[in-house]
Order: structure tokens, then C-alpha cells, then sequence
């Protein structure tokens, strides 16, 4: 059942949602707090964007136009229609179609962010999944996988553009690894977790195309107080 809801603690940005898909995390507020902004950038885009909540975020943010590519055509409406009812068409777009064609087509060297919160488990041949079901699709790489990403970003982005995403701490060296192989040379990274002495259980890692080594790991950001409401840290990304 689709529902409209203001989009955490952004009281002026509404979003919609449909308890039967996967909505929006943590995960998505993380990433667009994180990505490095300034006033060159022009054009970003959101790779597997779903109903937008990182496009919505990011307008908040920057005048930059943010493109959002979503595969599965119900959840592409529902971030259309979203945009639409925050007045936001003229800055953000958003495309229903697989982003590896939409890649082909492209302008190389097009966008100065791409963003992306990827579906996190690998599919291995002992998986059992539904590959037309709306969360096996955003949880496990069905459709798009790391190396898919990185080839895109390769190519999409400008010589120094950036390439951020948020992914699981146990996939990191996989990351790592993938993004040399494209020319993506990891710049900034910073483990999140839950609550102190607990396991870090979100990554945020940031890239650029081309760039020098040198790679920055940033203090680490606890999401949640003993009492299970967020820190005060996370609650700056609300305002």
C-alpha cells in the first residue's frame, strides 16, 4: 500500500512509499551526508535511485541537476510522482530503465557524482531467490553488480569526478579491488555502527576517477544511543 511520509527529518520534502517494496534506510540519508559537494559540481547521478530518497536529499544540498536511474517501472513511478509533489522536476530526473544500457547510450565523462546504494549480497549458486521480486532485486545483485557500477562510473564520470557509495563493511575489500581495476582510486571511507562495541554494520566509501593515492579513514559514526534513538550526529543530518 503506497503512503506518503516526510522524509525523516526534512520536514519540507515528502516522499512516497509502498510497504510492499523495499523502502528507503539509514543507508540513504548516510550517503548524500557523506558524498563531497562544492559549487563546481553540475550534474550527479543516482544509480538504482528507487522511490529517490538520495536524489530528494541531495536537492537540499547542491543547485546541481541530479538524474536518477531506476530498473523496475512501479518504483520509478513512485519517485516521479514524488518529485513531482516537492516541486523538484526542473532539478531532478528520473529514467525507468536498466542503467547498464542507459550507460551505453550516455555522454562519457558526463557527470562530476555518481552515487549509488547497490544491492549488497553477491548471488552465489547456492541462492534461492524470486529474481522478479521488488527486494531480492534491491538487496542482491540480480540485475546490477559491483563491477557493473564501476564500469559505468569509469565511464559516466569526469577525469577527478567522484563515485560514493554505501555498502556492507564485509564487502570492502571486494570494493576496494574493483575500484583500481576502474580507475577508481578510494579516497575517503568511514565505518558506521549501530552502538559502541558493537560491529561496524554500514560502509560509506568514496572514489575518485583518475585520482592520486591517498586514502582518508574518517573517526567512526555511531547510529544509535544505548536507548536505541540516534545519536546526535545522525541527527544533524535531519536538519
Amino acid at each position: 500500500m503506497k503512503v506518503t511520509n516526510y522524509l525523516l527529518g526534512y520536514e519540507n520534502l515528502k516522499i512516497i512509499q509502498d510497504n510492499e517494496m523495499f523502502n528507503f534506510s539509514l543507508d540513504s540519508v548516510l550517503l548524500p551526508n557523506f558524498i563531497t559537494l562544492n559549487e563546481t559540481v553540475k550534474n550527479i547521478l543516482d544509480i538504482g535511485c528507487g522511490n529517490a530518497p538520495i536524489p530528494l536529499i541531495l536537492s537540499a544540498k547542491t543547485k546541481a541537476h541530479i538524474t536518477g536511474i531506476e530498473i523496475q517501472k512501479e518504483v520509478s513511478e513512485m519517485a516521479q510522482e514524488t518529485v513531482k509533489m516537492n516541486n523538484l522536476a526542473n532539478q531532478i530526473t528520473i529514467i525507468n530503465e536498466d542503467v547498464k544500457e542507459y550507460a551505453k547510450e550516455m555522454t562519457p565523462e558526463y557527470f562530476d557524482i555518481i552515487t549509488c546504494n547497490p544491492p549488497y549480497f553477491e548471488v552465489l549458486e547456492t541462492s534461492r531467490l524470486n529474481k522478479n521480486d521488488y527486494k531480492t532485486i534491491a538487496r542482491h545483485e540480480v540485475t546490477l553488480n559491483l563491477k557493473d557500477i564501476l564500469k559505468i562510473a569509469r565511464k559516466l564520470l569526469k577525469n577527478g569526478g567522484t563515485l560514493g557509495l554505501v555498502h556492507r563493511p564485509e564487502r570492502l575489500i571486494d570494493i576496494l579491488t574493483t575500484m583500481r581495476e576502474y580507475n577508481i582510486e578510494p579516497k575517503k571511507i568511514r565505518l558506521v555502527y549501530p552502538g559502541k562495541n558493537k560491529e561496524a554494520n554500514i560502509l560509506l566509501i568514496e572514489g575518485k576517477k583518475n585520482g592520486k593515492k591517498g586514502l582518508k579513514i574518517l573517526p567512526p559514526l555511531y547510529s544509535h544511543n544505548p536507548d536505541g534513538s540516534y545519536t546526535e550526529e545522525i541527527q544533524k543530518y535531519f536538519k
